[in-house]
């Protein structure tokens, strides 16, 4: 969510148990705005924090002009000193999937593969490398992971230039009452998977400029969102089931939207026994 309506926005989703203590939120509210200036993003968001049994990481995101370009990552212990996470890779993201388990909130925390998955520590030594996976390799995985699955965005926030570039749409002043309560009408801000498997016939009723990313209404396993409406009908609240923690919400007809994650970190594997 925007670093400039941070205290706002978390009055708006504090109706799922999250939520920041006085000291953090002042502290974000010293330090974002620098993180800004001296990495000179366009805009910076905070994402969230995985809290582990010795600490809590909380996490930004720095955005540039382009903002369907990879993001730029940062944690903090304390909110008030940022540390840059390195890019995530397919290789950090699958080690990271074999990992359960809280986190242990200490960056520097290894996890021995060896006692995890014995193949997999023996192909690593076998390369040249140490059967170990580092705390701070698996936050970059896990947030990674996490921005994926349940990263969302209302239709029509975000426009798609013929050049490819992705910007925000000036014209954009919300959903409505109507629309904001379908899945429908939320995105995955992330690379499309689904949109590429359509039709030409599916897609000819679709806008290409803002009709570029995969929409929730066919996530699996189905009934993974939960749709609220809260603050009397004013607020669109959406809570992810597979991912517990993470919460959207929209103010119809306004431009005010955003989501943040406030979890352990962990998969909900449960949740097709659950449905």
């Amino acid at each position: 969510m925007e670093a400039q309506s941070l205290p706002a926005a978390l009055a708006l989703v504090a109706g799922g148990g999250a939520g920041l203590s006085p000291e953090n939120r002042a502290a974000l509210g010293v330090s974002l705005p620098l993180l800004e200036r001296d990495y000179r993003f366009e805009r910076v968001w905070f994402w969230g924090c995985i809290q582990g049994v010795r600490g809590t990481y909380y996490i930004a995101e720095g955005l540039g002009p382009d903002r369907a370009a990879p993001r730029t990552r940062l944690y903090s212990l304390n909110c008030l000193d940022w540390s840059l996470l390195t890019p995530a890779t397919k290789e950090m993201v699958a080690q990271a999937g074999q990992l359960t388990g809280r986190f242990q909130g200490d960056p520097s925390f290894a996890y021995n593969f060896a006692e995890i998955n014995p193949g997999a520590a023996e192909r690593l030594f076998e390369g040249g490398k140490e059967p170990v996976i580092k705390e701070e390799a698996r936050l970059i995985a896990t947030i990674e992971e996490i921005d994926r699955a349940v990263g969302i965005v209302p239709r029509g926030a975000f426009v798609k230039t013929p050049l490819g570039s992705v910007h925000e749409n000036r014209h954009f002043e919300g959903l409505s009452l109507a629309e904001a309560r379908k899945l429908s009408s939320y995105f995955h801000f992330t690379e499309p998977v689904n949109l590429k498997n359509k039709t030409l016939l599916e897609k000819a009723n679709l806008d290409p400029s803002i009709d570029f990313l995969d929409s929730l209404e066919h996530d699996i396993p189905q009934g993974s969102w939960s749709v609220q409406l809260e603050k009397g009908g004013a607020v669109v609240v959406l809570r992810s089931l597979l991912w517990l923690g993470l919460t959207f919400y929209h103010i119809p007809k306004t431009r005010q939207y955003g989501y943040v994650y406030f979890g352990t970190g962990e998969k909900n594997l449960d949740l097709p026994f659950m449905l």
